[in-house]
């Protein structure tokens, strides 16, 4: 699965798109998910100039006089790792406003600044954004977009064979999809890239973000919530074994989120619904990253059934979520678990009207019981229910009847 060049991505449709009628364009994702080099490739051509805030001269500058530095930028610019320098959002508003020239700036960040009110309000109706992940398995291959998402959303999939992953879908998950990671060789060397990654970014960003006086708890909390991943965000569990308060974990979990490392994700429900629980559940953002925080192997991981079902069902969430954000939309990501304990790993709604279920399961076999929680999901979801997939590690596409399908989990990426 090694990986040469991290180019085309997906999403450039959305990004040329953006540059056609916004004055900025923001990218913003992970660190090393390939933002540079994307904006780069498309900016090349069209004769953007280059900037990095990570270079202490150019952030001097800026700090010592932004709307100075505004003014100097040529007619367009890419401007890298703008959270090092907020107070580069105002004048680049003062900017926008003299001149609402479509394509004019593009930045990137390795923050989520739409949770940031004062950076974001700035730019508000001025800036598209676009969500750069890790690569998605699609990408990985060299293939076009999946049509998974819309085949569920189409009603159903038909009979078809496909060759069972086995010992190459634990190689996928401990691989994860970081750019950098895919180039060097599977093992040691990957898992030793993941955790310097970790490392520089605690020791750099994290300290751009936040005064915290104890940034020994980070990697310890980010390895936790890895070996947890797919399960109930419970705050006291996760506190637990650290001897600071729920709310600096809280907040420390917090700070993750704003990286793109880590996210949480909602409980579906419906008026219809009385007995949801309401507790979102964590997944990593990459499984690469967790495997390698974890320290587990891809022989180690096909070994583990558990842990393989747990980062199975994050590997999937990623993978959806990758496609989702290249797709015509909204798509918004949910799980659903009632009080008895029934769940479903994902739930998708298409806008306000359409909603499936995905199951995930690694073993290579799918039995009428597996469906019980997607079944309680369509009668909750009444109409608006169009499918349900139980993805697993077998061979057969088939139905299950009422829009239920088994599915090969490595339709995900391969044509259907």
């Amino acid at each position: 699965m090694q990986k040469s060049a991290i180019y085309p991505r997906h999403a450039e449709t959305l990004l040329t798109e953006a540059l056609d009628d916004s004055p900025v364009t923001l990218i913003q994702g992970p660190r090393q998910c390939g933002k540079t080099t994307f904006a780069q490739e498309i900016g090349r051509p069209r004769e953007y100039a280059y900037i990095s805030f990570d270079d202490d001269n150019a952030r001097r500058t800026v700090q010592s006089d932004p709307v100075g530095f505004v003014g100097e930028l040529p007619a367009r610019a890419i401007l890298d790792e703008i959270q090092r320098v907020p107070e580069l959002f105002t004048a680049l508003k003062i900017a926008v406003d003299r001149d609402r020239t479509p394509g004019r700036f593009v930045l990137t960040g390795s923050t989520n600044i739409m949770l940031v009110p004062r950076l974001s309000d700035s730019l508000a109706g001025r800036m598209q954004t676009v969500r750069l992940y890790p690569f998605s398995q699609c990408e990985i291959v060299q293939g076009g977009p999946s049509n998974f998402i819309p085949t569920v959303f189409a009603g159903g999939f038909g009979t078809r064979r496909a060759e069972r992953l086995a010992g190459g879908l634990a190689e996928r998950i401990v691989a994860g999809g970081y750019p950098a990671a895919l180039e060097r060789l599977a093992g040691r060397r990957r898992a030793t890239w993941y955790l310097d990654f970790i490392e520089n970014l605690i020791q750099r960003d994290v300290r751009d973000l936040a005064n915290i006086r104890s940034l020994e708890t980070m990697p310890r909390l980010i390895a936790a919530v890895a070996t947890h991943t797919a399960s109930p965000f419970n705050l006291a569990s996760l506190a637990a074994p650290f001897h600071v308060s729920r709310n600096t974990i809280h907040e420390y979990f917090t700070l993750l989120e704003r990286l793109f490392l880590v996210e949480r994700v909602s409980p579906w429900h419906s008026n219809r619904l009385s007995r949801i629980v309401k507790s979102p559940k964590m997944h990593m953002g990459d499984t690469g990253l967790a495997c390698a925080l974890i320290g587990v192997d891809a022989p180690g991981l096909a070994a583990d059934r558990t842990l393989l079902g747990q980062l199975l069902e994050t590997f999937v969430y990623q993978e959806l979520r990758r496609q989702a954000s290249c797709l015509e939309g909204p798509y918004s990501f949910f799980h659903y678990r009632d009080r008895d304990g029934v769940e479903v790993d994902l739930v998708i709604e298409q806008g306000t009207r359409s909603v499936a279920g995905i199951e995930v399961k690694a073993a290579a076999t799918v039995h009428p019981a597996d469906f019980r929680g997607l079944r309680k999901l369509k009668a909750a979801a009444g109409d608006r229910f169009v499918c349900g997939v139980v993805l697993y590690d077998g061979e057969i596409s088939a139905g299950f009847g009422d829009s239920m399908y088994a599915v090969p989990v490595r339709a995900l990426w391969e044509a259907l």
